[in-house]
């Protein structure tokens, strides 16, 4: 196709970020998007290339994964330019266009490589797949009590200095910080992360809930994985959960894969937290995309079987969700609609980690980020920055 010339997406549902327009058509022109309308709206120009679909088909935009270690046999530990760029060509098929590489709790070593290897990869990406927006450093400055399938043998309390030398390593990148503030020093890292933009989310933590209102105080704004790796709820101490379901200031990720959580455990959390504030995530593993059988998670063996992935000892070890399976088990646990999953998997994401203006929603001027989605609500097609991604095979 000729560089200079633009796809039009045409006859389609267009869930603009103001309005959802039924017989709609979007124009991508140079990365961008470029107009967006009613059919009859539409002035074919000669280089214009026209995909014809039905208004069954339903164009959202792309989905920004903040919390996902890997895919495809790869993960962001392994600490190499082609295990991200497995991540980035593989998601697309998910219906991710952007994603935050997410590190987990290793050596010091580890993780430093796996920064620098992280910060090279994001300066000299390509167009053509899925973008990594950033770093997610989950760990190692978590609560051995609230551990999940982080290696204990490397926890250690938060380090304001620690975390400059990695984000140094990181050229920058680093923009989530998964902490349990509850720690020695942890609210001192969570003020700095505050103070440097960068997201500081509790998780792996045995906060109760007058310490994650002091984490809040400090400047944290995000909850890792929900229910998963935290301080339950009780009626006398309404915890890390009781905290994520009443403080507005907090955003909040789920794993909507019905294992992490049951439905009716995603619905509870829906209904009190509301679209307004839930950020879909896959947390997904190496396994996710392959078959069954055992693979490897910061050192230890994970076993993959049809839908779950365990340690040895029967701890959840991540996902292999697809975010497009997340979408549509949101939506049978919770009865929400596509413009609420719309704000979970695009426009949350987005203005949690400070893009809105160029991701995150459909939008003239925005990015060229979208998904294509047919009435199965199946992804039919991927285009990242304007360039196509992924297209469903007949």
């Amino acid at each position: 196709m000729d560089t200079h010339s633009s796809i039009i997406i045409y006859n389609v549902t267009v869930y603009s970020e103001n309005q959802t327009l039924k017989n709609g058509y979007i124009k991508l022109t140079n990365k961008k998007i470029t107009e967006i309308g009613e059919i009859h709206q539409y002035v074919r120009q000669p280089k214009d290339h026209v995909i014809e679909l039905s208004p069954s088909y339903k164009v959202i935009p792309g989905a920004i994964d903040v919390h996902i270690h890997g895919v495809n046999n790869a993960d962001a530990m392994d600490g190499t330019a082609e295990a991200l760029k497995t991540m980035a060509r593989t998601l697309p098929k998910e219906g991710t266009t952007s994603f935050l590489a997410t590190t987990m709790t290793q050596s010091n070593e580890a993780v430093e490589k796996a920064l620098g290897n992280a910060g090279t990869y994001i300066e000299e990406q390509t167009d053509a797949d899925a973008e990594v927006v950033g770093i997610h450093l989950e760990g190692p400055f978590i609560s051995p009590k609230r551990a999940g399938a982080q290696p204990p043998t490397h926890i250690q309390d938060p380090n304001v200095t620690l975390f400059q030398e990695w984000q140094k390593a990181a050229g920058g990148h680093i923009k989530l910080v998964t902490l349990a503030p509850e720690q020695p020093n942890g609210l001192a890292l969570t003020s700095y992360l505050k103070e440097t933009n960068v997201v500081a989310s509790i998780g792996h933590s045995d906060s109760t809930y007058d310490q994650v209102d002091e984490a809040i105080e400090a400047g944290a704004s995000h909850i890792t994985h929900l229910y998963n790796g935290m301080r339950g709820l009780h009626h006398r101490e309404p915890g890390v959960l009781g905290a994520a379901y009443l403080r507005d200031e907090l955003f909040v990720e789920l794993i909507t894969d019905g294992i992490h959580c049951r439905p009716e455990m995603v619905k509870l959390a829906y209904d009190q937290i509301t679209s307004e504030r839930m950020i879909l995530i896959t947390d997904s593993l190496r396994a996710k995309w392959l078959k069954n059988g055992t693979y490897d998670l910061g050192g230890q063996p994970v076993h993959v079987n049809d839908t779950t992935a365990t340690l040895a000892d029967g701890t959840l070890a991540g996902s292999i969700l697809k975010m497009n399976d997340a979408i549509k088990n949101t939506m049978s646990f919770t009865n929400c609609s596509l413009e609420d999953i719309v704000k979970m998997t695009a426009e949350n994401p987005a203005k949690q980690l400070n893009l809105f203006d160029t991701k995150g929603s459909i939008k003239i001027g925005k990015d060229a980020d979208i998904v294509v989605l047919n009435e199965n609500l199946d992804v039919e097609m991927t285009f990242c920055r304007g360039t196509l991604s992924f297209k469903k095979e007949d």
